[in-house]
């Protein structure tokens, strides 16, 4: 196994970084810009830009907020929401991501999936899951932000996506997401026993230690962290020093 990832996950609407419960009761928090600098400078491994609307408008509007982060930013960057067709997915990696991550387009058109990572490498396309617990050891996804039942089992659909060309899960789990109540362990870990791509766990981070327990006992491959860095209860560097006392693989980083 590699080196975990410490990922910073900004949730954009409109030109603000906003923050969630439950992906909903949404309160600005400030420069999406000045959010992405302040983590890459801390070493963040990675950065996930999702458009929190563009579902409901049907695109995404974050290609220029991508475009001027790309000339300071120089880790890899994932941009998700309201991504519907391969045409999207070139705007957005035109405009300096590195990597699509697609939701609600997938659920409806999984043929998108394949058309993507055909066009573009698996690795650029990133299978973003909505997962909201709905009986003992199932969870159902959702689209739009959470909002929206699909029907569709997650076990069931990850195996789907990654068959079809997906080259890694952004899993969020709709229930723990803001709550700071740490992740939800059985969710990754029956995801991450069934694909053989690296997983992505989003959402619950309350403290530097939950990062041990998704990857020990989840088996995520990364882990994706806003509120947890937006309210300064932690900076990845703290994060990151918590993981190497537990003998974790993380990258080297140096701060400057």
């Amino acid at each position: 196994m590699g080196n975990i990832r410490l990922i910073a996950r900004l949730d954009i609407k409109g030109p603000n970084l906003i923050k969630g419960i439950h992906l909903e009761g949404l309160r600005v928090m400030g420069s999406p810009s000045e959010y992405a600098l302040r983590y890459y400078l801390q070493g963040a491994d990675e950065l996930i830009y999702m458009d929190c609307v563009a579902s409901l408008y049907g695109r995404n509007h974050l290609g220029d907020i991508v475009r001027s982060a790309a000339k300071d930013i120089f880790v890899p960057m994932t941009v998700g929401g309201g991504i519907r067709s391969v045409e999207d997915a070139t705007q957005i990696l035109r405009a300096g991501a590195d990597k699509v991550a697609v939701n609600t387009a997938a659920v409806s058109n999984p043929q998108l999936i394949t058309e993507i990572a055909r066009r573009f490498g698996s690795q650029c396309m990133v299978l973003s899951i909505e997962a909201k617990q709905v009986g003992p050891d199932r969870w159902e996804v959702f689209t739009d932000n959470g909002r929206e039942r699909t029907g569709q089992d997650v076990i069931d659909w990850v195996k789907r996506g990654v068959a079809m060309g997906a080259g890694e899960i952004l899993l969020t789990s709709v229930d723990r997401e803001g709550t700071r109540k740490g992740f939800d362990i059985a969710l990754v870990k029956a995801v991450s026993a069934e694909v053989a791509v690296p997983v992505i766990a989003s959402g619950g981070m309350g403290k530097p230690e939950d990062l041990l327990t998704v990857v020990g006992e989840g088996g995520a491959d990364a882990v994706a962290m806003a509120d947890i860095l937006h309210y300064k209860r932690a900076e990845i560097g703290d994060i990151r020093t918590v993981a190497k006392i537990a003998g974790l693989g993380v990258r080297y980083y140096e701060h400057s």
